[in-house]
């Protein structure tokens, strides 16, 4: 009678190793778990801003109003900038905003110019 060691021996079966997939399968749930705090992270810090408006007050002056939403309880930094009609910046404002207790907070901000503008616009914003 053949045994199952003589079996394996013959056809050139292994016996499987399960410790290279255990291994291999915790640096798999480590890598995910790592990337998913990342994701996490990156979004409780992003900012988001809306544009809600600008006046063309004069030649040498543009008034942007916007929203921020996304952060509560942390200080903004927001690009604010004014084009003219070739799209070409004429003048922009590094406005720091304050931390808030609220989610989103409508602002305005007046932004000086080399020339007349034609819109204006907030360019960025992220957490200070």
């Amino acid at each position: 009678m053949t045994t199952a060691q003589e079996l394996d021996d013959r056809y050139g079966r292994t016996r499987r190793r399960r410790l290279p997939w255990i291994v291999g399968g915790a640096a798999a749930l480590l890598v995910v778990g790592i990337f998913g705090w990342m994701i996490v992270d990156q979004s409780m810090n992003s900012v988001d801003a809306d544009d809600l408006g600008f006046d063309l007050v004069d030649e040498h002056t543009v008034d942007v109003r916007f929203q921020i939403t996304g952060v509560a309880g942390k200080d903004v930094v927001c690009i604010i900038e004014a084009l003219d009609e070739e799209f070409g910046v004429v003048g922009w404002k590094v406005m720091e905003i304050p931390a808030g207790e609220s989610h989103a907070q409508a602002l305005s901000a007046s932004v000086p110019t080399v020339s007349e503008a034609t819109t204006g616009l907030v360019n960025t914003c992220w957490v200070a």
